[in-house]
């Protein structure tokens, strides 16, 4: 499972200006093109990326950058104090997505069936497994559907009609883990904190800053590679 990562910049800003004022004079987006569909992709993106900063729209501000750009003007606000807006409004978003995230994790692990490790990845086990159960160099063969804590699915094995297949120690810490409690045949509910997935970088623009995970997941097959981790060793009596 891979996503792809990107960061909102100052350029990505004024774009995403372009198009909120393209919006509010009624322009009608020409899609039948390439140019077209390539700058609705990039608006796409862009307003995806401001609705998780949750960045309250100003008309009058964003036309009048986008003017001034257009325009070839020097900035009406110094670059280093337009940064450091996006920085500060960044910083707010991540530290809100995290309370939200670490509230729906105390909810959640109170739930009768929820089981919580040391790391902090809570699952439910929906069916036990009676095959294979993977190690750290094994190759995995899964079904999954991944969605945020508010529902919005991001990612499905299952709608693409096709499992996917990875190493074990080649995805997000909390599904390293999760992987290893499992066996061939299993159903599991993955609920991964941030710090065992994308962390405050995420994956944008499908995930969020300090995003918490949620994955429904079926081990389909595991293909021995790797040799399972030695037994740690015992410490010598002084």
């Amino acid at each position: 499972m891979k996503v792809q990562k990107s960061r909102v910049t100052f350029s990505t800003v004024v774009l995403l200006g372009a198009v909120i004022a393209a919006a509010l004079v009624g322009c009608k987006a020409n899609l039948s093109t390439d140019e077209g569909k390539a700058n609705y992709a990039m608006g796409l993106e862009m307003g995806q990326q401001a609705k998780q900063l949750d960045l309250k729209v100003d008309e009058a501000a964003i036309i009048a950058g986008v003017k001034d750009g257009l325009e070839g003007k020097e900035p009406q606000v110094p670059r280093q104090e337009i940064m450091g807006a996006i920085m500060k409004i960044q910083e707010g978003a991540m530290q809100k997505l995290k309370a939200k995230g670490d509230e729906f994790l105390a909810k959640n692990k109170a739930k009768a069936g929820v089981q919580t490790t040391a790391s902090g990845l809570q699952y439910e086990v929906v069916k036990e497994g009676s095959g294979a159960q993977p190690v750290d160099g094994d190759e995995v063969t899964v079904h999954y559907t991944g969605t945020l804590v508010d529902g919005t699915k991001f990612d499905s094995s299952v709608d693409r009609g096709e499992p996917a297949k990875f190493n074990v120690n080649q995805v997000i810490p909390g599904w390293t883990e999760a992987m290893k409690l499992m066996k061939v045949g299993a159903k599991y509910k993955l609920t991964i904190p941030a710090e065992l997935g994308y962390g405050a970088r995420g994956a944008r623009p499908a995930i969020p800053p300090n995003a918490v995970l949620q994955f429904d997941v079926e081990l389909l097959d595991v293909k021995k590679g790797g040799t399972p981790p030695p037994a740690p060793a015992e410490k010598k009596k002084k």
